[in-house]
């Protein structure tokens, strides 16, 4: 019976495909934050953190959706795509990209910073996972030249994949000491509070993305 009951099982996966497993159009869309210690909540409190609080602004606008954290303090980018495919298990519906503050910060060259997301993007598009891509700014002490080329990573992967684009993941927070912490880098609990704010519109459209290839 067991055997019968497999086999069926097979011949209903070769007949219809992935297709017929997919979730229901309003299911609960699965989203994980790949970032760095912006996302990891460096030294707040876990429901602080901005995956928790986005999560909390999703279901307070009545949207069904669960938001694991996966936000490394001190990651890069590459450092985000060495673990990409243990941080983004099967199942995963949508991917936030908030990655690249620490390579700013240690000088790295843009190129690689560039390459290790763009390997990111089409590593979550092949196995068919919607992304929203947050950009990150250079600090203006690191000179000119690294700036224009650092800051110009972000638009240049958005033209060129099918993403969300956020531009500056710390639009209205960065700089502003009510906002941050005393290093006056990593947001407090206010400052994720303006990011989320910010932030919320653009990952309901990642959402939509996820509900609308569900019913195609």
């Amino acid at each position: 019976m067991l055997v019968q009951r497999f086999a069926a099982l097979l011949l209903l996966t070769f007949a219809c495909g992935p297709a017929a497993f997919a979730a229901p159009a309003d299911a609960p869309v699965k989203i994980v934050v790949l970032g760095d210690s912006i996302s990891a909540g460096f030294v707040l409190p876990v429901q602080d953190a901005l995956p928790a609080k986005l999560a909390g602004a999703l279901k307070a606008k009545g949207v069904a959706a669960t938001i694991a954290n996966a936000g490394v303090s001190g990651d890069t980018a590459s450092g985000g795509l060495e673990r990409l495919d243990w941080s983004v298990p099967d199942g995963t519906d949508a991917v936030i990209v908030e990655l690249g503050a620490n390579d700013a910060l240690r000088g790295i060259d843009p190129k690689v910073t560039k390459q290790a997301l763009d390997s990111i993007l089409r590593q979550l598009e092949q196995r068919h996972i919607a992304v929203m891509l947050a950009g990150m700014r250079a600090p203006r002490n690191m000179g000119a030249e690294y700036v224009k080329a650092f800051d110009a990573i972000y638009p240049a992967l958005a033209s060129t994949h099918n993403v969300v684009f956020y531009p500056f993941i710390l639009d209205g927070v960065a700089a502003d000491p009510k906002l941050n912490q005393r290093d006056v880098m990593h947001p407090n609990a206010e400052g994720v509070d303006v990011i989320v704010a910010r932030l919320l519109p653009k990952v309901e459209d990642l959402i939509a993305r996820v509900r609308s290839s569900r019913g195609s």
